[in-house]
């Protein structure tokens, strides 16, 4: 973190130990290591806070893509529902043949019946193999 090296920190140590003084150094030590407890702690709560909102930015995020993928996901499904349920209901409104009311009357005078067409008879063509197979009289 701070790139010191142990001759560093013996020169730190004889310079502290001539500064504060044998009797002194103890409790100063002591509590430097409670206030590097303290910020420790500090920076672990905070880099907690930090990821817990992270995490909810993220769930709200999901959360958002879930109710969108929600939404699309229902109104594909309810659309083909609220379709066949509309179809349903105009089968069930048309009347029924009870309710039809009756056909008019015929017109009393009948048209005039085409005459059947007649039926044109074609003669039979003998193939040469027929004629052979009968004697080659006509049959």
């Amino acid at each position: 973190m701070f790139d010191i090296g142990w001759s560093e920190l013996v020169v730190i140590g004889i310079v502290a130990l001539i500064v504060i003084g044998p009797r002194e150094l103890p409790a100063t030590l002591r509590t430097i290591g409670q206030a590097m407890t303290k910020l420790r702690r500090m920076a672990s709560e905070f880099q907690g806070q930090l990821n817990d909102a992270l995490r909810e930015a993220e769930l709200d995020e999901l959360r958002k893509q879930a109710e969108k993928l929600t939404g699309e996901v229902t109104s594909t499904i309810s659309n083909p529902i609220e379709k066949a349920t509309s179809e349903l209901q105009n089968i069930v409104d048309q009347p029924t043949p009870a309710e039809t009311p009756a056909p008019a009357a015929p017109d009393p005078a009948p048209a005039a019946a085409e005459p059947a067409p007649e039926k044109i008879e074609t003669p039979s063509v003998e193939t040469a193999a027929d004629s052979a197979s009968s004697g080659g009289r006509p049959g």
